[in-house]
């Protein structure tokens, strides 16, 4: 049995990660090939991640980079046809809704490759957004469907695909957070940095909507004032920092730092009195966590992580950070028990359903 993983951005690792590891020790006999295509290409941002995951080095580097997500897709498409064509896997495992994901699931397909996709069924209903394209297309064209909680399976049923594609295993993601929970929580990140735990607000952004137009400076703004309530860390991304020094090279009260490793990312996560973002992850990881987390967006496709009690939608509106303070003092003392699934054991429920 050969079976080829394709990632290519710090969310596809850290879903790929345990995967990778349950069915190596499944198949031990195996081939077992990974694929990077380098859309996420700079070391902060990609080797730091296999380094830390204990994933293994990429046998293939398709090291496509940036670009519009027409010149990305076609990259990926054009430079892993060859590497299938070359390795002719029994199976592709794609995770995510990136660029690479739907590039690598239209070109296996094509090219009769049995593809499975982990995180499969999420959606925002949001079509303007790149990656509910590609979650669309993705699904469509996998053969085994690997979703993580119950609106997934709604979502596909709606869509008319056939239940035995789809299985209900849980989140590879928290399959990483359960394994390196020890880790991160010795870490101390918040106190290297000179921070209380449990004082301060995190943040990530990097969506084009926040970073790429005038949303932004309001949104610094409205940081700068949160700052006056509480420290707010902002390991910032490079697309974010670049356009904001565009817009200001001053940004006061905000401890900016560059993009962190992953054990450093949780210390500061699991360790935050309150997270912003408009990542689809993180929405995740703070359930898990029981923080309690702010999306600047209109939607989510995690609509689970608000069921759950730990996520508030602001809408993209950056007005609306305002309003953290506030919604912290009416937190429940309880933290709210993750959802079903989100066990650290989804890896191994894919792998119970692919090779019983």
């Amino acid at each position: 049995m050969h079976i080829v993983y394709v990632v290519g951005t710090r969310p596809n690792f850290v879903k790929t990660a345990p995967v990778i590891g349950a069915l190596r020790e499944r198949l031990p006999e195996g081939r077992h090939t990974l694929v990077h295509t380098g859309q996420h290409y700079d070391r902060p941002m990609s080797e730091v991640f296999l380094e830390e995951l204990g994933v293994p080095a990429p046998d293939h580097m398709l090291e496509v980079g940036s670009g519009s997500h027409a010149q990305q897709t076609a990259r990926v498409i054009e430079r892993l046809e060859p590497v299938l064509a070359e390795e002719r896997p029994d199976l592709a495992i794609v995770p995510g809704d990136v660029n690479s994901t739907v590039a690598a699931t239209l070109t296996a397909a094509k090219m009769g490759i049995p593809v499975a996709h982990v995180e499969s069924g999420l959606r925002s209903f949001d079509r303007t957004m790149p990656e509910e394209l590609n979650r669309i297309v993705t699904d469509q064209l996998s053969d085994h469907l690997f979703l993580h909680c119950q609106d997934a399976v709604d979502n596909l049923r709606a869509e008319g695909i056939a239940e035995v594609r789809m299985h209900l295993v849980g989140n590879t993601m928290i399959d990483t957070l359960v394994a390196l929970e020890e880790r991160f929580r010795a870490a101390g990140t918040a106190s290297r940095l000179g921070i209380e735990p449990g004082a301060y607000a995190l943040v990530t952004l990097h969506r084009p909507a926040l970073v790429d137009g005038p949303l932004l400076t309001e949104t610094v703004a409205q940081l700068a004032s949160l700052a006056k309530e509480m420290p707010v860390v902002f390991p910032v991304h490079p697309r974010t920092r670049k356009m904001m020094e565009t817009i200001d090279s001053n940004h006061p009260g905000l401890l900016l730092c560059e993009p962190l490793g992953y054990l450093d990312f949780l210390s500061l996560l699991a360790d935050a009195g309150a997270v912003l973002t408009d990542s689809g992850g993180i929405q995740e990881e703070t359930t898990y966590l029981g923080i309690p987390c702010f999306t600047l967006r209109a939607n989510t496709e995690r609509p689970i992580t608000i069921a759950a009690g730990t996520n508030t939608l602001l809408g993209l509106d950056p007005a609306a950070i305002a309003q953290i303070p506030q919604a912290l003092t009416q937190r429940p003392a309880k933290r709210p028990d993750p959802p079903p699934f989100w066990d650290g054991r989804a890896s191994e429920r894919i792998a119970d359903t692919l090779w019983p």
